[in-house]
Order: structure tokens, then C-alpha cells, then sequence
């Protein structure tokens, strides 16, 4: 790793949603760096085994972002290290391939607890735990280019909840930053990462566990790595933060600017 994150060397940072995907990467990149890491996910077994797999001071930590009480009681157990959270990444997400129409109603509710309200929970919890004017202090929030685009493909539903991911970290980015607390929204394209069998570890209260079917998580696997992002994470956190968007598919920006502009077409003055 570079020492373009050079100040966050030894303290400690926390990924929720870390047990695969997008949060492992970013546990394994940031301990390469030098950073103590709690990796956080709904699943214990899987933070533990990204822990173990970081070895050294990486810990693991078990909770549902969904949950605020969950998310408290996190907290909680993280302030008895006695040292300053410097580095929180709102990452836990869920893929949710329901229709807005059709879609069944735990379902939404799912999708809109995790990659809606989770972020909130995540930052309400865990910031009182940062210390801003002893250390570095960033936030950083896992949305999607699905934010980026007219929520009208094959997974609306996912799209329109993560609008909303960007939106809530748009503004939570503008409050922490008046108490010097920087923040990156990070916008993925398509990656090799579990997120569409994420209901393998679904809360009862949505409907339970269910699987992906086999051929379709292929496709998904056939993906670039999450890796390819890093670099580029690095850099916009090390400069404090703002929009970073890793694309993966050509027609994303054609599609950005195509909504941008028939938006701005409908400006009236009034």
C-alpha cells in the first residue's frame, strides 16, 4: 500500500457489511495500510473469518445494520477499546430484485432497512465514537451507480434504494463535515460480490433465508474484482473525500448525462 493514507497508519477503522464483497476488500486494503479493523457483518462466521484471515489486530464484530438498537449495542462494545474510531465505511448492502409494483412487502421493507436506514444507524452509532480534532476522521458510504441513473431497469427496486443510499450519505456527509469529519460516496458498478444472494443471511422479520439461484450467481461471479477499485478509494479518501464513481459498464455515463439533461430541460423559472 502507498502512503497515501499515511495518517490513518495504526488506528482504527470499522466496514460493516465486510464478511465478502466490497466490505472484505476494503478490511483487507485498510489493515494492509496499517489500520486496526473491526470487520462488522450480520453474519458472525463471516466477520470472523475475514478477521482471521486479516489476521493480527483485526477483530470481528456481529450485528444487524438494520437494527439501531443492534447498531447501539455495537457501538457500545467498539468504545471499550478506549481509542478513537477513525475510519467508518457504511458499506452493508443488500440486492433486492423486486419490482416496485409487484415486489413482495418484506421484501421492500428489506431493502429499504438496509441500504436506506442501515447507513443512518451505522453513522448515529458509531460517530460519537470518532474524534475528529485528536485524529483523522472519514466516513465513507457504499451506494452504486444504480444511483446514478433513471431507476427504470430489470432492478428498480434496487435502484430506487440506492437513490436513497446516496441521498442519506449526501447528507450526513454535509453535517459531519461541520465537525471536521470527512466522507466519500462511493459508486460501484457492477463487481464480483455477492450482494444478490445477500437474503443467505435475511432476518425473519423479512421473510427469512433464501438463495440465489446457481446460474445466475455465475453470471455475477464473471465480474472484475472489487479490487480494481482500491486505487482509486485511496486516493479521494487521502484528498478527504467526495464522489467517486467506478463505472463497469460503458453505457453508464451516456445514461447519467441523459437524465442529468432531462432534468435540467425541465427547469421553469418561476
Amino acid at each position: 500500500m502507498s502512503n497515501l493514507l499515511a495518517d490513518y497508519e495504526g488506528r482504527l477503522a470499522l466496514v460493516t457489511g465486510a464478511g465478502d464483497g466490497i466490505g472484505r476488500m476494503l478490511a483487507l486494503k485498510l489493515a494492509e495500510g496499517g489500520m486496526t479493523v473491526c470487520v462488522q457483518d450480520i453474519r458472525e462466521d463471516a466477520a470472523m473469518s475475514v478477521a482471521d484471515e486479516i489476521g493480527g489486530d483485526a477483530f470481528a464484530l456481529a450485528f444487524d445494520v438494520s437494527d439501531p438498537d443492534q447498531c447501539l449495542k455495537g457501538a457500545e462494545s467498539l468504545s471499550k477499546r478506549e481509542e478513537p474510531l477513525c475510519l467508518l465505511w457504511a458499506n452493508a448492502g443488500v440486492g433486492v430484485g423486486a419490482g416496485m409494483t409487484t415486489g413482495p412487502r418484506n421484501a421492500i421493507e428489506w431493502g429499504i432497512a438496509v441500504n436506506i436506514a442501515g447507513p443512518i444507524w451505522t453513522v448515529q452509532a458509531f460517530q460519537p465514537l470518532m474524534a475528529p480534532k485528536d485524529a483523522p476522521a472519514h466516513i465513507g458510504f457504499t451506494a452504486s451507480t444504480a444511483a446514478l441513473v433513471a431507476a427504470e431497469d430489470q432492478f428498480p427496486f434496487y435502484a430506487v434504494t440506492k437513490h436513497g443510499t446516496f441521498a442519506v450519505a449526501e447528507a450526513i456527509g454535509a453535517e459531519v463535515g461541520r465537525d471536521g469529519i470527512g466522507s466519500t460516496i462511493l459508486c460501484p458498478g457492477l463487481l464480483n460480490t455477492d450482494i444478490w444472494d445477500g437474503a443467505r443471511a435475511r432476518p425473519d422479520r423479512f421473510g427469512g433465508v433464501s438463495r440465489m439461484d446457481p446460474a445466475a450467481a455465475d453470471y455475477w461471479r464473471q465480474a472484475q474484482s472489487p479490487d480494481v477499485m482500491w486505487p482509486h478509494i485511496e486516493r479521494v479518501v487521502s484528498d478527504g473525500g467526495g464522489y467517486l464513481v467506478c463505472a463497469t459498464e460503458e453505457e453508464t455515463y451516456e445514461r447519467f448525462q441523459s437524465r442529468a439533461d432531462k432534468i435540467g430541460k425541465a427547469f421553469v423559472r418561476l
